[in-house]
């Protein structure tokens, strides 16, 4: 790897970190003064902006040719917000899940991958794909903005904040959005710079693209997500901690995908490993947060390091794969026969008890 490939990789991260960095920072603070609350702000604005690392990038392999790099980054990307993220933040504080997340967004986050996998069965997702996810992005969107504005909080929220937005004026406002607009710049930047760095890198190391877009690619756009969730359970804003995860799995596969689906001419090619493999562990690792979720709408340090552990597996399976070790197949045998079944029968108990109580 020579030093132009690791320039463009650090930069392209850098970038990104600090792109995201800023629009989320001017958005946050716009969606306040509308009087959001945090919960809502987590799903739509800041999982908005940090989402946006993954549409720039996604949108720039799309047009480079590099679709395993589109479709891995958002895939991997929707696996690490829930084991990496969550489990981080869980690791760091036990979160509070909201009732909305477990009655509405967890299982629409389900429900859209489960869409998406069968979607990609006829070996693309096409331009009327891409209209029909951006369509239930808009939905998404609006929906959970008027769910959010009917509660009496943030109706109160609304109040104090639009006093207090007067009186900032109009300079306040110019300069949110000037933030979003540099962002966003640096977005678009940063991702030409992380593209051509991980395609040298795929193309040094003889590992497939994919690969690349589901680990190298897939965890630096998560970054933005890593960091504001991890600040926010630290600092107590765990809503916006778990929001942000959920919404930004949903925006990347409606949002991101539609957008790419659109704006390629023929569509975005979905590889057949992707989806007998990958998008199947997307949707296992949504439908793995049902139960965790309902548990006393709580996500505990125990869970929260099962997460991790899963990621840290799951990746390292990627690895064995690509480089054909001699150990996948003992790691695939207890993966399969050992770890797998004890989490399922755990989940499965956890359920129950839930129900029970319920």
């Amino acid at each position: 790897m020579d030093a132009i490939t690791v320039l463009f990789l650090i930069s392209g991260f850098v970038l990104l970190i600090v792109g995201a960095e800023i629009l989320v920072r001017g958005a946050s603070k716009l969606a306040v003064a509308a009087g959001l609350s945090p919960l809502v702000v987590g799903l739509t604005v800041v999982a908005y902006g940090t989402s946006a690392p993954e549409l720039a990038v996604s949108v720039q392999s799309s047009y480079a040719g590099q679709a395993d790099i589109a479709i891995g980054n958002v895939v991997g990307s929707n696996i690490a917000n829930i084991l990496l993220i969550l489990g981080a933040c869980a690791a760091a504080a036990p979160l509070i899940v909201s009732r909305q997340l477990v009655r509405l967004d967890a299982p629409l986050m389900t429900g859209i991958s489960l869409m998406v996998w069968l979607m990609g069965w006829d070996g693309k997702l096409g331009r009327g794909d891409g209209i029909f996810l951006v369509m239930g992005a808009i939905a998404y969107t609006l929906f959970t903005l008027y769910q959010g504005r009917q509660e009496s909080q943030s109706q109160e929220l609304s109040e104090e904040n639009s006093n207090r937005g007067s009186r900032r004026g109009i300079y306040q406002i110019l300069l949110n959005l000037g933030l979003i607009i540099g962002g966003v710049g640096l977005l678009v930047l940063g991702s030409n710079y992380l593209i051509k760095g991980s395609v040298n890198v795929a193309q040094t190391l003889g590992v497939s693209q994919l690969i690349i877009g589901l680990t190298i690619v897939a965890v630096g756009t998560s970054l933005p997500e890593i960091a504001t969730s991890v600040v926010a359970a630290i600092r107590g804003e765990r809503d916006i901690a778990v929001g942000n995860a959920v919404g930004s799995n949903i925006f990347n596969l409606l949002l991101v995908l539609g957008v790419c689906g659109i704006l390629t001419p023929e569509g975005i090619a979905v590889s057949i490993p992707a989806l007998t493999f990958d998008i199947p562990v997307m949707i296992a690792v949504a439908v793995a947060c049902l139960p965790i979720f309902f548990t006393g709408y709580r996500i505990d340090r125990w869970e929260g390091i099962l997460f991790l552990a899963y990621y840290v597996a799951y990746t390292l399976y990627l690895f064995l794969n690509a480089t054909e070790h001699d150990a996948l197949a003992e790691f695939s045998a207890i993966m399969l026969l050992f770890v797998m079944p004890l989490t399922l029968i755990t989940l499965v108990i956890l359920a129950v008890r839930s129900f029970r109580k319920n």
